[in-house]
């Protein structure tokens, strides 16, 4: 930008990130420095900054109003973060071009600190649609008198995180559908599709592990397929304009009639996308794994498995913990109920047994007078007794491990 003895100003931020790329949450401090470049002595009325972060939503509709009559309708919706002004040298007054009040700078290159907070409330993270955006920039303007301001916009990132790491998104998510195939008056066998995946959230880069069966008795030949959608939606003046786009996808084998086909964790692989957008209300991004099968010259059987996309990856724990009750529920019911997600020390002595019903307990039971007859020795009074004493310590440790025992060893894989 070369300006008459302005010769250059930039703008350019305190990047918290590693990738020196200017990336921010809600809450966080954003900061800079705004460089001015001179090759000789100005006057200027102020140096300001303007920092602002919004979402916005347009598009148009072609209407008819008659025969002859067409009129395009426009729907615009708009949604404001944050709107923060500073003035780094000079005042805020830019409505008279006076000599006074003038602030000088030399020839040279002078940096002017900026900082400011982002509101500790959901922002929309920055993202670029179709039909809409949601943008954050900062903007420099530096006013002189009888000149036109020089400005200077700049924009940084915005993530509002969604951490994967929460039991909503770590459950697994499946599904279960049958179609049968009419042909004029003859009726072909049903196609059945399964499909489960492991968990609802994930994070780009990350592969999604598909469990399926597609079993095909129908007289057709048809291909299991998988596919990951990314739906945007837009909303202004209580309208709703939606765009669908191809993320990733896959193909299986070939069935013919009476033939079905197994998916043991086939993977399909998250290309780098913008997260799932869910708490705008003109702007809303959302995904989903759809695994469908393609039938010839009738309509698709299809599941639809909603996904979120975060920003937080799963955590060491919770990966071991998904991989282990992912496969336990494959072998028992690979459609069922997954394992616990922690065990739990069982319930102390004392929490579960009063000393009401321990001292009842050695007294015999009515039930049990034929059977205390029957024994006619010290064993019942021996069942008896300690019937109602404490188990051993929970624990996961054994506390003698240097003993010998004469158990057979257990599977070292379980």
């Amino acid at each position: 930008m070369v300006l008459g003895k302005v010769k250059s100003l930039t703008i350019s931020f305190d990047c918290l990130s590693n990738s020196n790329i200017p990336v921010y949450s809600s809450g966080d401090t954003v900061s800079g420095r705004i460089s001015l470049e001179v090759t000789g002595e100005i006057r200027v009325k102020a140096l300001k900054i303007h920092a602002r972060g919004h979402a916005k939503v347009r598009w148009s509709e072609s209407r008819n109003a008659g025969s002859n009559t067409a009129y395009t309708q426009n729907y615009t919706e708009e949604v404001e973060y944050f709107n923060h002004k500073d003035v780094l040298v000079g005042h805020a007054r830019d409505d008279d071009n006076s000599e006074e009040g003038l602030h000088t700078i030399h020839s040279g290159r002078h940096e002017y600190a900026f900082s400011f907070e982002l509101p500790q409330i959901p922002l929309a993270t920055s993202f670029e649609g179709r039909h809409g955006s949601v943008r954050y920039w900062v903007k420099a303007e530096l006013h002189r008198p009888w000149l036109l301001p020089v400005k200077l916009k700049k924009e940084f990132t915005v993530f509002e995180h969604i951490d994967i790491n929460t039991p909503s998104l770590l459950s697994p998510q499946a599904g279960t559908k049958e179609k049968t195939l009419c042909c004029w008056l003859c009726t072909s066998g049903p196609i059945s599709l399964s499909a489960k995946i492991e968990r609802k959230g994930y994070t780009p880069g990350e592969s999604i592990h598909i469990f399926a069966e597609i079993e095909n008795c129908s007289s057709r030949m048809v291909v299991p397929k998988a596919t990951i959608y990314q739906t945007q939606a837009f909303y202004a003046k209580g309208k709703m304009k939606e765009v669908r786009q191809l993320v990733a996808n896959l193909r299986g084998e070939s069935l013919s009639s009476g033939k079905t086909e197994t998916w043991n964790g086939k993977q399909l692989k998250i290309p780098p996308v913008s997260p799932s957008i869910l708490d705008c209300s003109i702007i809303r991004v959302e995904y989903s794994l759809m695994v469908y099968v393609d039938i010839p010259g009738a309509v698709d059987l299809f599941l639809n498995l909603p996904l979120v996309i975060g920003t937080i990856p799963l955590h060491p724990f919770g990966s071991r913990t998904s991989s282990v009750s992912s496969q336990g529920s494959m072998n028992m019911n690979w459609l069922g109920l997954t394992l616990p997600e922690r065990l739990e020390a069982p319930p102390s002595y004392a929490e579960v047994v009063t000393e009401e019903n321990r001292q009842s307990g050695l007294a015999p039971v009515a039930a049990f007078d034929d059977f205390q007859r029957a024994l006619q020795g010290p064993l019942f009074a021996y069942i008896q007794e300690f019937r109602f004493l404490p188990p051993p310590l929970y624990s996961e440790i054994d506390p003698n491990p240097d003993q010998p025992t004469d158990e057979i060893p257990s599977c070292p894989s379980r």
